[in-house]
Formats: structure tokens, C-alpha cells, sequence
């Protein structure tokens, strides 16, 4: 009887712990049919990048029943628009939030490739937008409230959560429910903001634009300068001394913040240079709780 029930509470374990990976699109828009090429490395360490993204998808993590705060985030690797970190700055954020209470949804976007899309300016971008569309349209069965329902990204993660956040009144997808594409707010990570040649990240604006974008590809796609009052609740974290992603883009998306009076938080590292995930190796600072408590403040969460 005692094996028995260690079986069963291995199941019920295991079963928790099991996730669903779920396809973004029946048909993919902007898409140019092709073999699917995309292959997933793990470092020394243990970091997953993948490449090559032209089926996009959806893991859904669900907290239990029990600590569900009906908050939802969908969470956007970084990687320069040429891969995605979808580990440390994917999966394991997803199970930290879970612990919050929050049900969390990784998104594997299209990552810009020519040969995929027919215009890979806003395949990501159509990706984000279809993402916060399921979780809306299946609220109800993921525990979660259509009016709490956030995004989170790291560097390039974080230009296409900012993108959600600033171009929802553009549909690049199809919205026949007339579902709200806004996210309610936002979390950028060492975020890429601006693609403007002073504080632009040059691989990222290249991969999603090109290597001599317009004018105005430029200042569509720099979302500093889309910030509205209409802009979502933003909570940013960078450090000074970030060598890849110049700390100036979470400050100008800050500063427009403030300027449209939209409620919004940086906190900034003193040491951590760029891509550190959730975890900060040069302080004691965790930026993640200073997260929880924010939502929290600003009853996001319970």
C-alpha cells in the first residue's frame, strides 16, 4: 500500500509539473511555407537558445488552483532577434511566477527571416499580439482575469513586449472577437527600446528591420516615442553598466512614462551587464520581488 501511494504521489507530481505547448496559429499569417528548421543548443551551463523560429507556439504554465491570483503574464525571451534565451529567460521565469500565484505563458515567436515571412518587420510582433489574443479569449479555462493579463520580456524580448504594449491599436493579426490586444501592463528586462542610431542594438534592429531601415521604420519601431496615457503600467529593471543594451533605453521609455503620466517603476543595477535573467550575480537585490511587490502595489496581484 505505501509503494502504491509514493506511485500515486509521483504521478500527481509529475502530472503538476507537466506543461502544454500549444501552437500560436491554425494558419500562420505573413508566412512563406518552408521547412521547419529550427534547433535548440544547450551550453555548458545549461542555457538553451533556440534559432530558426518559424512555427511559433505557447507553453502554458498554470499555478494551483489553490495560489492562483488570477493574474496572467505572457513572458518574451530576449536574444536579439536571431534566437531565443528560452530558458533562463523563458521556462524558469514561468515556474519563479507560478510560485507568485501567476499563471505564466512562454512565447516562442517567428524570429525575422526573409524566407519564412513576407515581412519580418512584424511577424514577431504578430506573434505577441495572437498571444495575449488566447489568453484572453481562454480566460476562463486558464484561471485568469481578461483585465490581468501582462507581458514580460528581456532585451529583444523586451522591444517586442514594449511593441505589444505601445502598437495595440494597430491589429497586425486578424481579431474577428474585436479582443482586446492591450496588455494591462508590462515588464522590460535590459530591454532593447530605441532604434535610433545613438542607443539602438545594432543586431536586433538589424534583424528585425534591416541593415538601412527608413526614417520611419526607425521611429516605428523606437517605442519610446510611442508612448501614449493609454500606455500600460510599466515596471523596467536595467544596470548601469550594460555594455550591450545601453541603460538610456529604459530610461527614455521611463522618462516618456512619466511625461504621459502613466504609472511606471525603474530600478537600476549598479553592476550586472546584460542578459543576467532573473538572478543578478553582481547584488544582493532580487529584482523579482521587487516585481511582486509592485504588482502587488499596484493590484496587479493580491
Amino acid at each position: 500500500m505505501r509503494s502504491l501511494t509514493l506511485a500515486l504521489l509521483c504521478s500527481f507530481s509529475l502530472a503538476a509539473e507537466a506543461q502544454t505547448e500549444i501552437p500560436l496559429y491554425d494558419v500562420i499569417p505573413n508566412s512563406i511555407p518552408t521547412t521547419n528548421r529550427e534547433k535548440s543548443v544547450t551550453d555548458h551551463v545549461g542555457k538553451v537558445r533556440i534559432s530558426k523560429v518559424s512555427e511559433p507556439g505557447l507553453t502554458v504554465y498554470l499555478p494551483p488552483k489553490e495560489k492562483a491570483t488570477g493574474t496572467g503574464v505572457i513572458i518574451v525571451p530576449g536574444g536579439g532577434y536571431s534566437i531565443l534565451a528560452i530558458k533562463h529567460e523563458g521556462h524558469d521565469v514561468a515556474k519563479a511566477l507560478n510560485e507568485m500565484g501567476i499563471a505564466a505563458f512562454v512565447l516562442k515567436y517567428r524570429l525575422p527571416d526573409d524566407t519564412t515571412m513576407i515581412d519580418r518587420s512584424i511577424g514577431p510582433v504578430q506573434d505577441a499580439q495572437r498571444a495575449i489574443q488566447i489568453v484572453r479569449e481562454r480566460a476562463k479555462e486558464y484561471g485568469v482575469k481578461t483585465d490581468k493579463v501582462g507581458i514580460l520580456g528581456f532585451s529583444a524580448g523586451g522591444h517586442l513586449a514594449s511593441t505589444a504594449g505601445t502598437h495595440f491599436d494597430t491589429h497586425y493579426i486578424d481579431v474577428p472577437r474585436k479582443t482586446n490586444l492591450r496588455p494591462d501592463f508590462m515588464v522590460l528586462i535590459y530591454p532593447v527600446i530605441s532604434f535610433t542610431d545613438s542607443l539602438m542594438h545594432k543586431g536586433s534592429r538589424t534583424n528585425l528591420i534591416g541593415e538601412h531601415p527608413s526614417a520611419e521604420k526607425i521611429k516605428t519601431f523606437s517605442n519610446d516615442q510611442r508612448v501614449t496615457a493609454k500606455t500600460p503600467p510599466t515596471f523596467l529593471v536595467h544596470a548601469k553598466n550594460d555594455k550591450t543594451v545601453l541603460i538610456q533605453n529604459s530610461r527614455q521609455f521611463y522618462a516618456a512614462c512619466l511625461q504621459h503620466k502613466v504609472p511606471a517603476e525603474l530600478y537600476e543595477f549598479e553592476e550586472g551587464g546584460h542578459g543576467f535573467g532573473m538572478i543578478n550575480p553582481g547584488s544582493d537585490v532580487k529584482w523579482m520581488e521587487l516585481l511582486h511587490k509592485w504588482l502587488r502595489q499596484n493590484k496587479f496581484v493580491k
